[in-house]
């Protein structure tokens, strides 16, 4: 008997195997091919950690390598930990100079007192507990994300014979493996508060006011982006009504409706923590004063930082025109027809709200890449932009090696020459 002969069944049968497994993803529901995808990024995350944190040195959070879930619980999973633990300080600390200190108060607490909660509940400690609330909310983010893509016509179909949309599924792909998402199953906020994030624009696009309130409170108590948030539900309600005024859909005074009133509940839940901070300290500006002790000053100025930091990086000539520049791109971005056809309006808004946002109150540095995570639905355009199977996969591919190089370079400690490392 040849071996070809031989070989033959042995082929077929892994064809048969291989056929059976495309046919029942194909048939996957959405829920479980969402489930599926976002899980292997995660498997892929914890590679990723596993591997970079055998490679830590000494540092302030040990001497040598470190586990996974040590690893992962180090830079702001520390200052969590400080919350969970002790609470919020009454007084807010100071140097010797009356200098405002890093200090809690920088951290919304929906994530460590949730995290507080569970505790409570289970005795799993603050380790565990931590990250897997963050890994439960990644996944709850990825089905909502799912959901919202789905929203724009163009990102809905062509489905599977189970009904999974092949264009949303790439699009939630490219979100669980872009550069950052590491941090999602991470002792970070990032994750609950994508979730609320997400959940809330699925509800505006939905037309759900009731549950965008809620969302939108949670939000603006786990992240600092409630005041761009808050703008964009305003924004958005301006441009309904302007537009319903002049087609003469309806008079004036019926503008003063129910999305009015979420976009003030917006406005009171973004003004809600640095109101808390003032009560519990006794200190109007405890809470800008405490983000900018983070900064290295005493007062968070706007938009100066950008080009203070693009001249220290390019020059005094190229550092003053590069900011203009990216807005400009970010400006053209969103008015392409790509983004528009792949993004619901809402979608739109928010992210031109939060750019606006970025612009105002960030100093620029090594951690703007993770708050750029809440410009997550871009990846739904990114996707839009050619239905070639190789050029989703590199998107993938390029996301999931970027993921190496961000936690190998920010995420481990390496001190600086002058004391300190950048944070991820």
């Amino acid at each position: 008997m040849s071996s070809t002969a031989v070989a033959d069944p042995a082929r077929s049968a892994h064809d048969s195997r291989a056929g059976r497994m495309r046919r029942l993803w194909a048939a996957a529901p959405w829920w479980l091919a969402v489930l599926v995808v976002y899980g292997v990024s995660r498997v892929w995350g914890w590679a990723v950690f596993t591997v970079v944190g055998a490679q830590q040195g000494p540092g302030p959070w040990g001497n040598g390598a470190l586990g996974y879930l040590d690893f992962v619980n180090t830079w702001d999973a520390d200052w969590y930990h400080t919350i969970f633990r002790e609470g919020y300080p009454f007084q807010v600390p100071r140097d010797s100079l009356g200098t405002v200190s890093e200090n809690a108060w920088a951290f919304y607490p929906v994530f460590p007192l949730l995290v507080r909660g569970i505790d409570a509940l289970t005795g799993t400690g603050w380790a565990v507990t931590a990250a897997t609330v963050s890994l439960v909310a990644g996944f709850g983010a990825a089905l909502v994300f799912y959901r919202l893509v789905c929203q724009a016509p163009v990102m809905a179909g062509p489905r599977t014979p189970g009904g999974v949309s092949r264009p949303a599924l790439w699009a939630v792909a490219v979100f669980a493996f872009n550069p950052v998402a590491p941090v999602l199953q991470t002792p970070y906020a990032e994750a609950l508060s994508m979730l609320f994030l997400l959940s809330a624009m699925l509800c505006v696009v939905r037309d759900r006011p009731v549950w965008v309130t809620v969302f939108v409170v949670a939000q603006a108590l786990t992240r600092p982006t409630g005041v761009a948030l808050a703008a964009a539900l305003g924004v958005w309600w301006l441009w309904r009504s302007v537009g319903d005024v002049l087609a003469r859909r309806r008079a004036w005074y019926r503008c003063l409706d129910r999305w009015l009133v979420v976009a003030l509940i917006a406005c009171a839940a973004a003004l809600a923590w640095p109101a808390i901070a003032w009560v519990v300290t006794r200190e109007p500006m405890a809470y800008t004063e405490t983000e900018a002790a983070w900064r290295g000053s005493q007062h968070v100025i706007p938009v100066l930082p950008w080009f203070r930091e693009a001249t220290d990086l390019l020059g005094p000539i190229a550092g003053l025109v590069a900011p203009v520049v990216l807005v400009a791109a970010v400006v053209m971005l969103l008015r392409s027809d790509t983004v528009k056809r792949a993004l619901p309006f809402f979608v739109r808004v928010w992210i031109a709200a939060y750019g606006c946002y970025l612009l105002l109150v960030l100093n620029p540095q090594s951690s703007t890449f993770r708050l750029l995570l809440p410009w997550a639905p871009l990846a739904a355009a990114l996707v839009h932009v050619s239905d070639s199977r190789a050029y989703r996969v590199l998107l993938v591919i390029f996301g999931a090696v970027l993921q190496i190089v961000w936690v190998g370079w920010l995420w481990h400690w390496k001190q600086l020459p002058g004391g300190g490392d950048y944070p991820p």
